[in-house]
């Protein structure tokens, strides 16, 4: 086994005893601070000696300012564990901070007189923290510790709290409830294909590829409104920049609906209200470190049935892969519809509805028209599917049989279908992808990149 290398030492300066009366200020918000003595803790990000001077570069999660030691002999001991300090070390910096115009970064600066070493960075970093250089985007999945600290990156997290946030308010404000699903399940939530399989106490048990059966049981209980927000599992070995082996879904469930439709004025409504919430908090920086406008969708979405989404594309000279499933639409037909859309509404939004019963679930209630047709849509945002929702078939008969016609044994769901046999509303539902929302928000050029540690069949670490 190779050997360990030496542990780094870190080294205290013999002004840090001071630090403990003061408490942390955010580099953010230095500027309220002008003329008092502050803490400030975070990364070094450069270091620059010179003979009557040493400046360093110092980064916290809300910014990054300028911290001058002077070389004199009462700083003897400072300025030698500033010259010692690496890219990347984390350091914890006392002094008083004043105004400077010359000094871009927000014409302020600190004049330390106290200094600890909290950590010291190995000097050689595997990849470039700051973009610099570039690095292929598995290595620095590889080291995504490291290349969170990328402002970007770090924005892209500040952006996703404030889009659960939104959600959140939204739901509390229409009387929601919250739930949190079982990940362990006995048989499969959606179908027989992409399933983790692990051993329970002897038995076969699940990972669940949805919280789909246990929203409806909620709808079953009287619930009425419902969300959740949490893992799924897929085990598909697709490497594509829209796939994960485990991703974050956004599920919601309403009950007492006339169909498909009330879901969808649901989901606008929605969506448009966290989108208000992101521009009005982040626009400006996603803006900046992005290049994307966060745009507010005007309500009524778009809508195309699939037929109808179908047609438009045969018109453009469109032709789907081969291996395309007759009635849905593949990536690039995704992709080409958006197009149709932004020359005929100017949105970036189109419910696509009325999907096949070929390539829905068992679940989805069928059109009492068209029995061929389920009450089903999608949403696609710039040409990428970010929701799946239905009606729900609520009647216990007709839900088995759509089962037994799937092929799916009555045995395998037989606890899903007790859920109805004592009376159960109309209902109907959503999942959507967080991951996808955000890289269609940030414009991204693949989900890994719109998750904090992605998962699939190559990388199960860090």
């Amino acid at each position: 086994m190779p050997a360990w290398p030496s542990p780094l030492k870190c080294a205290k300066v013999t002004h840090s005893a001071r630090r403990a009366a003061v408490e942390r200020t955010l580099i953010k918000d230095l500027a309220t601070h002008i003329g008092q003595r502050v803490l400030v803790q975070g990364f070094v990000q450069v270091v620059r000696d010179q003979k009557a001077v040493q400046f360093l570069l110092v980064r916290d999660h809300s910014g990054m300012v300028q911290v001058v030691v002077e070389r004199n002999e009462a700083n003897r001991a400072l300025c030698a564990e500033v010259s010692g300090l690496t890219r990347e070390s984390t350091v914890s910096v006392t002094g008083r901070v004043v105004e400077n115009p010359a000094v871009l970064l927000g014409q302020r600066e600190i004049l330390c007189d106290s200094l600890t070493v909290e950590s010291v960075a190995e000097p050689e970093l595997p990849v470039d923290v700051f973009g610099r250089t570039e690095t292929a985007l598995n290595k620095r999945l590889d080291w995504r510790y490291l290349d969170l600290r990328h402002p970007r990156n770090q924005l892209m997290l500040d952006v996703q709290t404030t889009v659960e946030h939104a959600m959140r308010t939204f739901w509390y404000d229409n009387h929601f409830v919250e739930i949190h699903s079982p990940k362990l399940m006995g048989s499969p939530s959606e179908t027989g294909a992409d399933l983790f399989t692990v051993d329970y106490f002897g038995q076969q048990a699940f990972l669940a590829q949805s919280p789909q059966f246990y929203k409806q049981m909620a709808m079953a209980a009287g619930l009425e409104r419902v969300f959740e927000i949490g893992p799924v599992f897929r085990a598909d070995p697709s490497q594509t920049t829209r796939h994960a082996a485990e991703f974050t879904s956004v599920d919601m469930e309403i009950s007492w609906i006339n169909s498909h439709e009330d879901v969808m004025a649901l989901e606008e409504r929605w969506l448009q209200q966290v989108l208000q919430e992101v521009a009005a908090r982040h626009g400006e920086q996603i803006a900046s470190s992005f290049g994307v406008e966060v745009r507010v969708p005007a309500l009524p979405f778009p809508r195309i049935s699939m037929a109808e989404a179908q047609q438009a594309l045969a018109e453009t000279g469109y032709r789907a892969p081969a291996d395309t499933k007759p009635g849905d639409l593949d990536p690039g037909g995704e992709r080409a519809l958006y197009q149709i859309i932004q020359r005929s509404f100017q949105h970036e939004f189109v419910f696509v509805t009325d999907y096949s019963v070929g390539v829905r679930p068992f679940y989805h209630m069928r059109h009492p028209d068209n029995p061929a047709l389920t009450r089903s849509f999608d949403l696609l945002w710039k040409g990428v599917e970010v929701t799946t929702g239905s009606q729900r078939e609520h009647r216990y008969a007709q839900l088995a049989a759509q089962a037994e016609e799937k092929g799916i044994s009555r045995e395998s769901v037989q606890f899903y279908l007790d859920f109805f046999r004592y009376g159960c509303p109309p209902h109907g539902g959503l999942g959507f992808g967080l991951g996808r929302m955000l890289m269609q928000l940030l414009g991204l050029a693949s989900l890994r990149e719109a998750t904090m540690l992605h998962r699939s069949q190559n990388r199960l670490t860090p």
